[in-house]
């Protein structure tokens, strides 16, 4: 009998654990992650840039940032709340190509099921040996979050995973 409720027990909490349930309960957000692609395109003379992350993570961090209320579901709000992403990244992530800083340009975001992507570009690199990056995405918010960093340059990836208090990463390509 104990036996018996224990595994109806342990099977509520593990029905109740679902992901439908953890993105409805914020207290129950399993990890905090944040993914930042950065691809060196040689014949476009381009650094394009892409993050990834939770939209409700996104929502949370923007809101403290921008000091009111950010719904990135508003169409309506768009322009504003892209005003906001840009500003926020902007400020969080840095990037050095051989020694020089890069302004990013931003291109614009798309949602994707729980997630956000946005995009930016640094144009007129001729070449990439070295990328430094600062990455700092989400550390105001939340303390347990990774950046996880993948670059891409003349086909040779490289990745590494940042988490606080480390945000700087450093990639050479020869």
């Amino acid at each position: 009998m104990v036996l018996s409720m224990f595994k109806w027990i342990i099977g509520g909490v593990l029905l109740f654990l679902t992901s439908e349930n953890i993105h409805r309960n914020p207290y129950l957000h399993p990890f905090y992650v944040s993914v930042t692609e950065i691809n060196y395109n040689a014949n476009e003379r381009l650094i394009e840039i892409s993050c990834k992350i939770f939209t409700d993570d996104l929502e949370k961090v923007l809101t403290q940032f921008s000091r009111h209320k950010i719904d990135l579901s508003k169409a309506a709000n768009k322009e504003e709340n892209e005003r906001a992403i840009k500003e926020y990244i902007q400020k969080n992530l840095q990037i050095v190509i051989d020694g020089s800083p890069v302004v990013l340009q931003f291109v614009g975001t798309e949602n994707e099921s729980e997630a956000t992507w946005v995009y930016f570009q640094v144009p007129n690199i001729s070449n990439v040996k070295r990328i430094d990056i600062t990455n700092s995405l989400l550390y105001d918010t939340f303390q347990s979050e990774i950046n996880l960093i993948h670059v891409m340059v003349g086909g040779k990836r490289q990745s590494v995973k940042l988490s606080l208090p480390e945000t700087k990463a450093s990639f050479t390509f020869y």
